[in-house]
């Protein structure tokens, strides 16, 4: 009896959560996600083509809401008002009065034009009211967001770049990996084993002629010896890992470039192990001449009832040759309310920019399984760059034009970085990625079939390839 109620109790609880599925642009905790990333398409952006999505602030710019199905047409009998807001209140000399309803007629192509003064660098809303035999009702918003030229001139690039296989404490191979990381929307990743760096360069190859817009880059998660810091290195030709690991002659030639590095550090703060501020510093010197970047990873995280790194040690690393801090990694909700590391670690991160510490951050999952975790998909980078090429991307991390994003259970999207490029993200994460991650679910899904063994999924993969290029091109003002 007790199992029967508990059953109907979740028929009930699934129906109910369908029913109040919102038009938003994240999954609610009531249902499922429409996308292994949380997001989903609104209603508005599904039925409508608006364009252009992303315009040059300061400028006039006439937006075109175009119908895309015959439900959703604007109807010659009905008549029709449009309210014009800017987010931030800031107008300059706009055709349209700004928050009061102005009378607006389709055009004979059955869109709606509008001529805007997008004033600044922020989003815009557009609401639509039609009446029909005196029933009202509103349409909208519709968003766009105006950019600087430096800003507008650069596209969102999703990225991963910390996470494992079964070649050390993963579940899946490199090409179920890759696979994996396109389903759930990314342009780009790195897989980075324990120690190990051939496994990245085993996901690259086996897809190195295979028509895909995954961008797959070297990289590893490097323990070096006697050392509790783990540095992960995106973008790397060749491992660092291989020179000391297995190789005992190896080792004792590592163990003495670290000795030699420590004698000549000077003086330390109180608290602070010459031989691991030595050895990050090896480390990070290592990754540096093989084309990468090195990564502090996951301070706060809870190994052996304390701080993977202490206190002392990590201010002095924030300091040192590091290119960017793991702020948010993935941690499942269980986790999470039981201690929220991340919370924790961009806490420190905003004190330490108070103080004059300036390190670019970074979000990534650490998928130790893409099947059977909650945070692969919801915890990434988004990368401000021209294209999705290594250069670009390094320099956009390096400089700053990079965004850590958290969206535990899919559902509020945390976006950590500076001020204006957080405020952009969140536009981004609610009215461009979901429409983007729909079409990375396809090219995702081809990529496992491919890596199954059926090569007929390489042809249809050919076929989508410049999909999400051609996308932005519509959104982005011409």
């Amino acid at each position: 009896m007790f199992r029967q109620r508990n059953l109907i109790f979740a028929v009930l609880f699934v129906i109910f959560g369908c029913l109040l599925t919102p038009d938003s642009g994240w999954a609610g905790w009531w249902h499922l996600p429409q996308l292994p990333s949380g997001s989903v398409v609104r209603d508005v952006n599904r039925y409508y083509d608006l364009t252009p999505r992303i315009a040059r602030a300061d400028s006039n710019v006439e937006v075109v809401i175009r119908p895309l199905y015959d439900h959703c047409r604007f109807k010659p009998e009905a008549q029709y008002k449009v309210t014009y807001t800017a987010l931030d209140q800031i107008y300059g000399d706009s055709p349209l009065p700004p928050g009061k309803q102005t009378d607006i007629k389709p055009a004979e192509d059955g869109t709606i034009r509008l001529n805007l003064y997008l004033a600044s660098e922020q989003a815009h809303l557009i609401f639509i009211e039609e009446t029909l035999a005196d029933k009202k009702k509103t349409i909208g918003p519709f968003v766009v967001y105006s950019l600087k030229e430096d800003l507008f001139a650069l596209r969102p690039w999703k990225g991963d770049f910390h996470m494992h296989s079964h070649n050390s404490d993963g579940v899946e191979s490199p090409a179920y990996v890759a696979g994996a990381c396109r389903r759930v929307g990314l342009d780009f990743m790195a897989l980075t084993d324990h120690h190990k760096h051939a496994p990245s360069l085993e996901a690259a190859a086996f897809y190195k002629d295979v028509p895909i817009d995954l961008k797959i880059y070297g990289g590893e998660e490097i323990h070096a010896p006697d050392n509790p810091v783990h540095i992960v290195a995106f973008g790397t030709r060749d491992g660092v890992s291989q020179l000391y690991r297995d190789n005992p002659e190896g080792e004792k030639q590592v163990r003495d470039e670290i000795a030699k590095i420590k004698d000549s550090l000077g003086p330390l703060p109180d608290g602070v192990d010459p031989w691991h501020a030595a050895a990050c510093r090896w480390v990070v010197d290592r990754i540096h001449e093989r084309g990468g970047l090195a990564m502090l990873c996951h301070p706060y995280w809870v190994t052996r009832n304390a701080h993977n790194v202490g206190e002392p040690l990590l201010d002095y690393l924030l300091r040192s040759n590091f290119d960017m801090l793991e702020l948010v990694s993935g941690d499942n909700w269980e986790e999470i309310r039981q201690y929220d590391q991340n919370a924790l670690q961009a806490a420190m991160w905003q004190n330490k920019l108070m103080e004059g510490v300036r390190i670019p951050v970074v979000g990534i999952s650490d998928t130790h399984g893409m099947e059977r975790s909650e945070q692969f998909g919801r915890y990434f980078t988004v990368c401000f760059a021209p294209s999705a090429d290594l250069d670009n991307l390094q320099q956009a991390m390096k400089s700053g034009m990079a965004v850590a994003v958290e969206t535990v259970r899919g559902d509020r999207p945390l976006v950590y970085g500076s001020w204006r490029l957080v405020k952009y993200a969140h536009f981004l994460l609610k009215e461009v990625l979901p429409q983007h991650d729909e079409l990375c679910y396809e090219e995702g899904r081809l990529m496992l079939q491919y890596a199954a063994g059926d090569p007929s999924a390489a042809e249809l993969l050919g076929a989508m390839r410049g999909r999400v290029a051609r996308l932005y091109d519509t959104y982005w003002m011409k």
